[in-house]
């Protein structure tokens, strides 16, 4: 089974392009670039970096013309599709090879107020209704108090 479920935010505006049909009707091929964070950070003596893939993603059809009616720089989604490998020729005369998802299926990961409320936090959900946590992380979790490392039962 090949399939890929990704969540991130787009890198830039996605790049659309019409192809020709065999019919003379034309179809769109929207190619993004998704950064999607890992779930974990790396240490680099005191600081903590976050570290992100930056996956290539390709729509074609509808999905495409979604991708460029709806979709621009920053915006975050979920994607999902398969992995596709290919290979090509530069013109150096060099093999490259490539990976990327091809898109099955894309949707919004946040609402649209929370998109632009340069809250910083990431997580895109942040209900109304819900009190506001000093001890919580901005991804809505509980910190860890110190000292009971040794307790946890996972490291």
């Amino acid at each position: 089974m090949n399939k890929a479920i990704l969540l991130g935010r787009l890198t830039r505006d996605p790049d659309v392009r019409y192809s020709q049909g065999q019919n003379g009707d034309q179809m769109a091929i929207a190619r993004y670039t998704l950064a999607v964070d890992r779930r974990f950070s790396r240490r680099n003596g005191n600081n903590d970096q976050q570290t992100a893939d930056f996956i290539p993603c390709v729509c074609f059809g509808k999905q495409g013309e979604f991708a460029e009616k709806y979709l621009k720089q920053g915006t975050k989604i979920a994607v999902t599709g398969r992995i596709q490998t290919g290979s090509y020729t530069n013109k150096e005369g060099q093999k490259v090879y490539t990976t990327e998802v091809i898109v099955e299926e894309q949707e919004f990961a946040e609402s649209k107020n929370s998109a632009g409320s340069g809250n910083g936090s990431g997580s895109g959900y942040q209900p109304q209704s819900a009190p506001a946590q000093e001890s919580a992380s901005a991804e809505g979790f509980m910190n860890v108090p110190d000292g009971i490392e040794d307790d946890l039962p996972f490291k």
